[in-house]
Parts: C-alpha cells; structure tokens; sequence
C-alpha cells in the first residue's frame, strides 16, 4: 500500500498529499472537485444518489418542525349550547358558557390558554416568534458549517437541539414558556434546511448538480404531506409536538452515521487526505477508478487565494463577501430576492387555510401541489439556466397574484376565480423558492457559501415574519402585495450573473479569476 505523507504547516495549500511515487510534478495530474468529478468520479453515481436521499431526509425533519403550528395553534371547532339564535352574533359575541368547544381538552393551544377573539393575535406572535428564531439560526449555523464546524457537524447539532427542543415544547406549562420554546426550535431549525442542501449538494458534479438541487424540496413537502397525517391521527398538540420530534433522534442515529462530510470543506480546511479518501469511495461506490498519481488542488491550484490558517485551512466570513464589490451586489440581490419571494410563497400558503374546506386535507393538497413545480423547474433548468427561469417563474406568480387582486378588487367574491390564481400564484412561487437555494450556492465560492446561503435563508425567515401581518389586510390588499414583491424580486434578478455549468469555486480568489476568464470568453 502506498504511504501518504503529511503536509507541512508551511506547505502551499495547494499541494496536497501525495506518494513517494508521484514526487516528480510532471507526474501528478491537480484537478479541482469538479472536474475529478467530470474525469473520474462520476457526477452522480450511486454513491451521490444514497448520499443525496440519507441527507435529504432532513428537509422533512424542517417541515415537521416549520408546520406543526398550523395544527397544533388551530381554532377548534365550536358550537353553541344557548337557545336556538343564541350563536348569531358569532363567538366573540356569545357569552361565557354559552358555547363549548366540540373537539376534547388539549386539542390546541387556542383552545387551552384561551386565544381567541382579544388574545387571537398571540396565535401570531407565536408563528413570527419561531421565524426570527429560524433566521437568527440560519446566520449562526451557515457561519459554523463553512468553520470548524462544517456541514454534517452542524446538521448533528441542530437535529439535537431540533428533538430537545420539541420534546420540551410538548411540555409547556403556559403560553409564554411556549412562545421561548418555539424561539428556540426556531432557532436550530434555521439551520436544518442550509446545511442539508449544501451537504446533499457538493459531492454532485456540475451538470448534475442543478437537478439534483431542486429535488430536495421534494422531500420539505412530502414532510408536510406526512405531517398532515400525523396531525389527522394525533389531534392533541402535546402529543403532536412529541411524535414529529421523535423523527429527528431516528434521524440522528439511524442516518446520519452513514453520511459523509462534504469533501470540498476538507478541502478548504486542508484535510487532503479526508478529501481525497471520500473521491476515492465516491469513484469506487460509482464503479470508476481513481488513478494514484491524481490528487486535488483548491480552484485548479491558484495562488493568492484568500485567509489561510497555520493548519493549511482557508478561512472565509461575510465580511469577506462584503469587502469584494463582485460578491457585495450578489449577496444583496440574494438577500433582497429571498425576502420578497418568502413574502409570496408564505402568504400565499396561508390564504389556504382561509378556504373553509377541511384543514387536513387542504394542507395535504397544497403540499402536493407543489411537486409539479418542482419538477418542471427542474427539467428545465439546464435548458434555459438560472437566471432565464428565476425571473420567469416570479413573474408568473407575480401577474396571476395581480390577476388574482383585480378579481377580488373589481369583481367581488369570485371564489373559484380567486382560488385558481392563488394556486397559480403558488405553483410559480414554490419553483422559484426551490431554484434560489441551488443559485444561491452557485454564486458564492466554498469558504463563504454556508455563511452566504445563511444570510439569504435569513432574509427568507424575515419575509415570513411579515407574511401574517400582509394576510390580515384582507380584501385585494394580500394579493395586491404578492403582485408587487414577485414582480419586483424578478426584476432583482436581471443583475445576477448565469451559473449553469460553471465550477463551484472554493476560495474567493478562485471566483475572481474564473469570472475574469468568463469575461473574456464572453467579449471573444
């Protein structure tokens, strides 16, 4: 067997481990990630199809703990027990003992502390309450995963606290213990969603790896499908609150051992012998051969490329993002277009629950639905590009939510008029929440792209935040607002810069000179 030898602390970050075989340069051949992925690997064999389906899961683990508030806050049903017109004036207007909720004690939060009518707006303190923890999260665990920390370490620490912490809600003795626990689910679960995309995501080749990014939300929906089962079979919140906690331990101990690090992060934290023992599992697991005298080097072996530690890793913060003008109007237009989509997708979501149909069943349908978007976007993805489909799948839902406010402005309560622009409002907006996650990844290089993505899924969790305070406006107000913001984030979008089938950097140097060398190709 052939000895590695280790790197020293003075050692150019570029060279990596190699054979005493192999010490002629002429030699060894240096590739970057993505084309020993392309050359030898494979970009999606059957190693990166188990590897994408074991650290996918967790998107489901993110809708359990992101939905369950639409069940466990619900308003029961109610009915009076006055003489017959007693109920005319509605439940605020009846007098206590007049009515009597029909489902049992504990079927809700609303029922049991009382939330109705003068206290109904502490239902959405919760639900904004858990976003600003989700988005302090986001920020948090994205900086972790690109330190020392990295991506499979931060998804084991958030799945922890994610099932702590919803055992512990199921257990609140008031409300407010309850709104701090759902703060605090909030906050691990911020981090659930960034790191099992950029995880799933790396170790996937170029050409691939756009498809491969909008199939995960497949996974956050049917999370919310299943969901509305286990609501349906468990109807008390206490209960409900353990049995889609308990997800995230199995997840802990039945799936995440069998997970592997992303090796672009050992790369960037110059552990080349980690990262060169995963390329060589992937190649084998793929049935390709990984030949000896190939080893990997950071952005084809630049130089200048950025911080480096005394250990040979390559540090990054945003601070670095903001410094470069390049990356600055990138994060920008990033954090601006999540805000506003998250606005659309969130506030059209709940406008669902203002049907009057069965709440099981309309969530489950709306979870569904949204497969079909993903699914088209993903097809064609590679054939028209990022950009080309993230400013058209926002304007499709920007004039179907103007359409949808003319009809309720102009003419009145057209239901099923109002009901289908909704849909299509939705179908749009859940193509491009799926699409700016594998974008966002593909505009930032690796030392800075959880740090990246965190801040944009931040800005996702502020949209939602306002989301309930736009729905309450009524009328065609709502609509009106999803008219503008899908309008005007596709707009945002003309100034981003195509991604398709360009490598994922890994160091801020590396982004600067492949865009300069694009640059150039474009003007020749």
């Amino acid at each position: 067997m052939t000895t590695l030898y280790s790197p020293t602390t003075d050692a150019d970050l570029s060279t990596p481990l190699i054979s005493p075989a192999h010490k002629n340069s002429d030699d060894i051949e240096r590739l970057c990630i993505d084309d020993m992925l392309r050359k030898y690997c494979g970009e999606f064999g059957r190693w990166q199809f188990r590897h994408f389906i074991l650290t996918s899961l967790a998107w489901a683990l993110e809708a359990f703990h992101t939905m369950v508030m639409i069940f466990a806050d619900r308003e029961p049903e109610w009915r009076c027990t006055a003489a017959a017109g007693g109920c005319a004036a509605g439940l605020c207007g009846l007098k206590t003992g007049s009515w009597e909720w029909i489902e049992g004690m504990g079927s809700s939060t609303v029922e049991e502390w009382g939330l109705i009518c003068g206290e109904k707006y502490k239902v959405g303190i919760v639900q904004s309450i858990f976003f600003v923890g989700s988005m302090i999260g986001a920020g948090i665990f994205g900086h972790l995963s690109d330190s020392f920390m990295g991506r499979k370490g931060s998804l084991t620490i958030v799945c922890i606290l994610n099932a702590l912490f919803g055992c512990l809600t199921a257990l609140a003795p008031d409300y407010f213990t309850y709104v701090l626990l759902r703060f605090l689910t909030g906050f691990s679960t911020g981090g659930v969603g960034l790191c099992a995309f950029v995880l799933a995501t790396e170790p996937v080749g170029p050409s691939k790896r756009g498809k491969a990014g909008m199939s995960t939300f497949y996974f956050f929906s049917s999370g919310i499908a299943i969901l509305s089962g286990l609501a349906y079979l468990f109807p008390t919140w206490r209960i409900l609150y353990f049995v889609t906690s308990i997800p995230s331990l199995l997840f802990l101990v039945l799936v995440l051992p069998f997970v592997s690090e992303s090796p672009r992060w050992y790369l960037i934290r110059g552990k080349h012998d980690h990262a060169m023992n995963i390329m060589r599992n992937i190649a084998k697991s793929n049935g390709k051969h990984l030949p000896e005298g190939v080893v990997l080097a950071v952005d084809e072996d630049k130089r200048n490329r950025g911080n480096e530690t005394k250990d040979g890793a390559l540090t990054g913060s945003l601070m670095d993002v903001i410094r470069t003008p390049m990356t600055r109007l990138r994060l920008f237009l990033s954090v601006a277009i999540n805000l506003l989509c998250s606005v659309v997708y969130y506030g059209l979501s709940l406008n669902v629950v203002n049907l009057g149909t069965n709440l099981y069943t309309s969530v489950f349908l709306n979870a569904v639905a949204e497969m079909p978007a993903f699914l088209l976007t993903a097809l064609l993805l590679d054939r028209f590009g990022r950009k080309p489909l993230a400013i058209g799948t926002q304007w499709f839902s920007g004039l179907f939510c103007l359409l949808g406010s003319l009809v309720v402005g102009l003419y009145g309560e057209l239901k099923w008029a109002r009901l289908a622009c909704g849909i299509m409002g939705i179908f749009g907006m859940a193509g491009t929440y799926n699409l700016l996650f594998i974008y966002t990844v593909e505009l930032f290089p690796t030392v800075v792209r959880n740090a990246a993505l965190g801040c944009a899924t931040q800005a996702a969790q502020m949209g939602a935040i306002l989301t309930p305070y736009v729905v309450v406006m009524g009328g065609w107000l709502p609509f009106a607002v999803f008219a503008g913001c899908g309008l005007v984030s596709g707009m945002l979008a003309f100034w981003l810069p195509e991604t398709m089938d360009r490598p994922l950097y890994d160091t801020m140097e590396g982004l600067k000179e492949g865009e300069k060398v694009q640059n150039i190709v474009v003007i020749v």
